[in-house]
């Protein structure tokens, strides 16, 4: 396999010691610091891009010149942002989730084909991330609401204070800590009469996300153009 890696901060380095591990060739890499990577950077296998929001446009004019299959998972992105991810998924095969664990893939699953179930009961979503991290919720908190509301017909909030009145029978609350070193924690709870569920990952390290991204990419190299999910690949 020959990857080029989109970012080369710590989760880059750390996709590609993965990838040097099964004698993968990185065949160059692109970050804030030389965006001009992008514009001379050879065909691939497969890109693995964990890089800002700010680098979509030079790493879609890298995809679309080279063909090169594309794994992404940059958080932050907008809805223009995945419309132009669509756009390129016409030309190679592309992949973005904002978390590549393979338990949280399996923890997906279970809430789509049981959240139904569940669905007279209050829902919460917590998620806690390191310090450094810039934006909430995660994308991985967003997917997880997605997977218990697909059809987005619940009241949505991030904060209760004061008099806020009592929870309202539709609403699922999404709530965001911030501190420390946190790899990533996602707890999911549904409250019964009498009764509470939980369904909790943590994330040890950011080790599990390269690695789940590793071997994403190995997957998405072998498909036809088109925009593929997690599920899809490993299931």
């Amino acid at each position: 396999m020959r990857v080029f890696l989109s970012g080369y901060g710590k989760m880059g380095r750390m996709v590609a010691d993965l990838a040097a591990a099964r004698g993968w060739e990185i065949v160059g890499y692109a970050d804030i610091d030389c965006p001009e990577n992008y514009e001379t950077a050879p065909k691939a296998d497969v890109c693995i891009d964990f890089s800002g929001v700010g680098a979509q446009k030079a790493l879609l004019g890298y995809i679309r010149r080279t063909k090169t299959p594309l794994l992404s998972g940059t958080t932050g992105l907008t809805e223009p942002d995945f419309d132009a991810l669509r756009e390129v998924s016409k030309l190679v095969p592309v992949i973005w989730t904002a978390n590549y664990s393979t338990g949280v893939a399996v923890l997906k699953r279970l809430l789509r084909e049981y959240a139904p179930v569940l669905r007279d009961w209050d829902k919460e979503i917590v998620e806690a991330h390191h310090n450094q991290k810039v934006d909430a919720p995660s994308g991985t908190a967003k997917q997880l609401l997605q997977a218990i509301d697909p059809n987005e017909e619940a009241q949505v909030v991030h904060g209760r204070e004061g008099l806020c009145g009592k929870r309202k029978k539709n609403e699922i609350g999404v709530f965001s800590l911030r501190g420390g070193t946190a790899a990533g924690e996602h707890t999911v709870y549904f409250f019964g009469e009498d009764e509470t569920l939980e369904l909790r990952h943590t994330a040890q390290s950011r080790r599990v996300f390269a690695a789940g991204a590793v071997r994403a990419a190995e997957a998405l190299a072998k498909k036809t153009p088109g925009y593929y999910t997690l599920e899809e690949l490993i299931f």
